[in-house]
């Protein structure tokens, strides 16, 4: 089938690897003009050197072409811009073609989940979501990772698994996209407290209680918002958690372990300025979900405290000990 990427950074690269060896047709778009061009100059980006991008992969910024005979669109953008360039896809998407998220987080000025910010804009029945415990470097190496995929369509969930599944890319179904969202979101805010915590010298064990007590709270979150407590046992919940709030490989880890070891905030706000850091947009839009929603969640109250307001970190710890 022909799949197009909306989106050129790493993951969405890293994707394109996996439908490529599933002899799909694949086509990734950008808005930019340079990263196109740097991509068929080189067939490598920057935002994921490790990988040279198959020759079959047609790359292009004109968003009508690149969709144009499409089976499958897959978002893989921040969640910041989804709501612009759906503005513009809106005009060109046909009633039949299924849409896959592959962004995580919630808009900050509407506290909208991807779904639903592309519901806003599209109508259609045909969207799914995949998340879970996969970083981009490891779906290139081509190991072994299994991700959940919902949908309330079972077209849409079809046809997402045919385009991706293989011996060593695993997709488990579920009909709770309110649940896999919130997973995919709120764990890169538990991947930042994560790497505080390693920052200011605590062990994994003290790391284990704060992903303990994590798991719960994102359990009663889910609930909160309308989706299945038992999503939090899922590859976006449980297997998420493990893999990106343990792991150096993850920017919101390594951002929260700047933080954690006093670092300058020259240095920190150099970090942010060449890294995305995706917990860093989610923290302020779940805390604003949360407070419009009435939601008590008391650890991402506190995260939050500490990365914007300078709050000491053992009032974490403080917290994770009542």
């Amino acid at each position: 089938m022909k799949v197009t990427i909306l989106g050129a950074g790493a993951y969405g690269l890293a994707l394109s690897k996996v439908l490529v060896e599933n002899k799909n047709e694949v086509v990734i778009w950008t808005p930019f003009e340079e990263e196109k061009n740097e991509l068929l100059k080189t067939r490598k980006s920057s935002n994921l050197k490790e990988y040279t991008l198959d020759n079959s992969v047609v790359i292009t910024t004109d968003l009508e072409e690149s969709i144009r005979n499409s089976e499958l669109i897959v978002i893989a953008i921040p969640t910041k811009f989804i709501s612009d360039v759906c503005k513009n896809l809106k005009k060109y998407i046909k009633s039949n073609q299924h849409i896959c998220i592959a962004s995580k987080g919630i808009e900050q000025e509407t506290y909208l989940f991807v779904h639903d910010i592309i519901k806003k804009q599209i109508k259609t029945k045909y969207i799914g979501v995949i998340s879970g415990p996969s970083f981009a470097i490891d779906l290139v190496l081509g190991v072994p990772v299994g991700l959940a995929v919902a949908s309330k369509s079972k077209k849409t969930l079809d046809i997402i698994r045919s385009a991706f599944c293989n011996d060593h890319f695993k997709l488990y179904p579920t009909n709770d996209i309110i649940g896999i969202e919130v997973c995919g979101a709120v764990k890169n805010i538990i991947a930042i407290a994560s790497g505080m915590i390693d920052g200011i010298g605590y062990p994994i064990s003290t790391q284990a209680l704060l992903l303990t007590q994590s798991l719960h709270d994102i359990k009663e979150l889910i609930y909160e918002l309308g989706g299945s407590k038992k999503t939090i046992l899922s590859f976006a919940g449980f297997g998420d958690i493990i893999l990106t709030c343990t792991s150096e490989k993850s920017r919101n880890y390594t951002f929260g372990k700047l933080i954690g070891s006093n670092a300058s905030k020259e240095e920190i706000e150099e970090y942010k300025n060449n890294m995305t850091v995706e917990g860093l947009y989610t923290l302020k839009s779940i805390y604003g979900l949360m407070k419009k929603e009435k939601i008590e969640i008391p650890t991402i109250n506190i995260i939050y405290d500490i990365v914007f307001k300078d709050e000491k970190i053992d009032k974490l710890i403080e917290h994770l000990m009542i």
